[in-house]
């Protein structure tokens, strides 16, 4: 019978580098193909770059994003693109929790849900109203 491989931390720690690579280049063609989707739309636009009117911006909240992607805008593909920047780091937290899991070192565990959280506080507007 085969024994099964026991993961060790150089593993770990080569699976969250290829992790982190490959979310930032997966990211970078979301916003280099949004981009591309959007001068095409918007290519014979006139752009008043003297004011920025904040009520004319429409993807202010991830839903609104996720909502536009299905459409396929490309100003919510490129922002699509950087909130999958954003988040690459997110599961590399989330990544380093479920290690130290398998590893029952329960300490970085409890640390790094405490990350986690105040990650997430953060990222929906904080505590402060």
């Amino acid at each position: 019978m085969e024994q099964a491989k026991n993961i060790n931390d150089k593993d770990i720690q080569s699976l969250v580098g290829n992790l982190l690579r490959a979310g930032v280049y997966i990211s970078m063609g979301i916003v280099i193909i949004g981009g591309i989707i959007y001068l095409f739309d918007h290519s014979a636009e006139k752009i008043d770059y003297a004011a920025f009117d904040f009520n004319k911006v429409s993807l202010k909240t991830v839903a609104t994003i996720f909502s536009e992607v299905l459409t396929f805008k490309g100003a919510a593909i490129v922002q699509f693109g950087l909130l999958m920047l954003i988040f690459t780091p997110i599961a590399r937290v989330l990544m380093a929790v479920v290690s130290f899991f398998l590893e029952k070192d329960y300490l970085y565990v409890l640390i790094g849900l405490i990350v986690l959280a105040i990650i997430m506080a953060s990222l929906s507007g904080g505590f402060a109203h």
